[in-house]
């Protein structure tokens, strides 16, 4: 699914004792309160500490002078089954976690990562990070007028750990204790505290209200919105095509810090359209109002309209500090046909980045050789340090040489799309893994031909799809392109049932847990995991530790540098390319209130200006 125009009844009484008989309610009973040495904070950061000092008046990228009132329309490519986007199954948009539920820590879009207290007026964390409190705002309620108590704080994490995707559930099971000595008190214990992202994982839960969800039905799509203490409520629901947020008048948090500047329409609609092509007209004519453009063609070309010319259409490039993350080709290394990592490396070396580039872009992107590029967390070009060595001293051999020097590069060609050299490395590297030319035809020891499927979903994906398509029928491989429509799609992905396929990991400025999703051995066979790749990797599993547990600022990039090297080493994507900046447009009325944060875009900013007043 697309975001801004961009490739989601049982008794009170069985609720409660389901709780109350759940492993984490049991693994609470007895725990005790948290020692001195963990004093009550407003905030915690993953590294070093918070920008903000406690008391400030609002983050420094919102506008608390920001227009207020007014709708705003967000356009959507794709269609949704479900309005929970937290769970394995369906198709669910952000809406609700976004705008109607809110999480006990508010993450600053000017940090790395941060997390302010928002449901949590306090924080206490120990320097080991063990042991984890919150204590709840008082003031703090659900849109029926509820109280939110630590009850919901339990309940959240229960279903989560138990019925949520794949990285709640990995993320959430470190959790060896959690207990609510009081009706505002909630508790945790975190094991060893080698997972140190654990307590800004656990804060930034959307909070569901206990007494309001079924708990035997949590895991299971509905259009039934959740109850939540945020700033809007569903209004209206139409299946499949669009999703109505009102603005509450009884917001709890009106005036809050973190509120002060954001959430400033009266009415948010999230309109859907089943292909990219009419989700980009109906951005021209106006139907919704902001766009996050992905397709250099439309970028350079399409916004040629009389919309643009008159100012109707505003466009802005945008430049974040945060890394441009990974999209690439993906290896499904389930399949046997890519089972050798010479054959992955092979198929690499067919990409023609310099003619795609040009001819079909505008030559705007950069060569992705990297899951964390543009920043000081890629690996690409720079040696392995002594931190980084040590990290693979177990593991000889799980980084190439090459790769550890910072030597090596994405393939480059003569940019003709028929470069000889690429193809006859790539036709060394199949021979190696037992494939030859036959009349032709590319096949195995067996022979069998090589062939396989590529799954696409939309028309720019199969254009793309297409043109690799064609460079490997050069040394007689078939690759067949498949469009299929967006839910078929993602049924598909979540159980693993494609060949390869066309993916985008995006990088925070501070990765963390979601790594373990993305190539965790556990996560290789867990359906609606990220692990598209089907990665399973002792090396990778041990880094993915290290990073987790890393506790200075060295550590951590090391780690981080770490896992690029592996996830390079082993072949697992064919690397595209990457935007070094975000592209715009939005309707001349709407606008981004206060000045841009550092790290990512916040929707939470925009506001609608007021119409003007007619003259007299």
């Amino acid at each position: 699914m697309e975001f801004l125009g961009m490739p989601l009844a049982t008794s009170r009484r069985r609720v409660n004792l389901m709780l109350a008989l759940s492993p984490l309610a049991l693994l609470a009973r007895g725990t005790k309160a948290l020692a001195d040495s963990a004093p009550a904070q407003h905030a915690i950061a993953m590294h070093g500490r918070p920008a903000l000092p406690s008391g400030f008046s609002h983050l420094p990228y919102a506008d608390p002078k920001a227009p207020r009132g007014g709708r705003i329309v967000l356009g959507l490519q794709g269609t949704f089954d479900s309005l929970n986007p937290l769970i394995v199954l369906g198709v669910a948009p952000d809406a609700v976690p976004k705008y109607v539920q809110q999480s006990l820590l508010f993450r600053s879009a000017d940090e790395p990562f941060t997390g302010y207290g928002l449901l949590a007026a306090r924080v206490e964390l120990n320097p080991e990070r063990t042991r984890l409190a919150f204590e709840l705002d008082p003031r703090a309620t659900f849109s029926d007028g509820a109280p939110v108590t630590a009850a919901d704080v339990l309940f959240t994490v229960e279903m989560l750990r138990t019925k949520g995707k794949p990285f709640h559930r990995s993320s959430l099971a470190r959790i060896s204790k959690a207990s609510a000595p009081s009706r505002l008190r909630v508790e945790f214990e975190l094991g060893d505290g080698s997972n140190r992202e654990l307590p800004l994982v656990i804060g930034g839960l959307p909070i569901f209200a206990k007494h309001a969800t079924n708990a035997e039905t949590f895991g299971e799509t509905s259009f039934k919105p959740a109850l939540g203490s945020g700033p809007y409520a569903i209004s209206e629901v139409r299946p499949g095509e669009s999703l109505t947020l009102k603005r509450r008048a009884d917001f709890w948090a009106e005036d809050h810090p973190l509120t002060r500047g954001l959430f400033n329409a009266e009415e948010i609609r999230y309109d859907f359209y089943r292909d990219s092509n009419a989700l980009f007209e109906a951005f021209k004519a106006g139907l919704y109002d902001v766009r996050l453009e992905g397709d250099p063609t439309r970028w350079m070309t399409g916004y040629d309209v009389p919309a643009v010319h008159d100012g109707r259409i505003i466009r802005q490039t945008l430049h974040f500090d945060t890394p441009k993350g990974m999209t690439g080709l993906v290896f499904n290394t389930r399949r046997g046909v890519f089972a050798d990592i010479r054959v992955r490396e092979a198929l690499g070396l067919l990409f023609d980045f310099e003619w795609v580039n040009r001819n079909l872009f505008h030559g705007v992107y950069r060569r992705a050789g990297s899951f964390f590029s543009d920043s000081e967390l890629s690996a690409l070009g720079v040696p392995a340090d002594a931190r980084e060595k040590a990290l693979l001293a177990a593991f000889p051999g799980a980084v190439r040489d090459d790769i550890l020097a910072g030597t090596w590069r994405p393939s480059e060609t003569d940019g003709s799309g028929r470069d000889r050299e690429q193809a006859r490395r790539a036709l060394d590297l199949l021979k190696a893994a037992g494939h030859s030319l036959q009349d032709g035809v590319l096949r195995n020891g067996k022979g069998e031909p090589f062939a396989f499927e590529i799954t696409v979903t939309n028309r720019p994906q199969e254009r793309l799809a297409l043109n690799y398509a064609q460079s490997l029928s050069r040394l007689g491989i078939a690759a067949s392109v498949r469009l299929i429509d967006d839910v078929q799609y993602w049924r598909r992905l979540s159980a693993f049932d494609f060949d390869m396929i066309q993916w985008t990991w995006p990088a925070s400025a501070s990765p963390g847990n979601e790594q373990i999703g993305r190539w965790g051995a556990a996560n290789a066979g867990r359906k609606g995991s990220l692990n598209y790749a089907g990665v399973a990797s002792p090396a990778i599993d041990a880094t993915l530790q290290a990073l987790l547990g890393a506790r200075e600022r060295e550590d951590f990039v090391a780690a981080i540098r770490t896992l690029d090297r592996l996830l390079v080493s082993g072949f697992y994507v064919v690397p595209l390319y990457y935007l070094p900046d975000t592209w715009l447009a939005h309707a001349r009325e709407v606008v981004l209130a206060g000045r841009q944060p550092a790290y990512f875009l916040s929707n939470e900013t925009l506001a609608r200006l007021p119409a003007p007043t007619p003259a007299n």
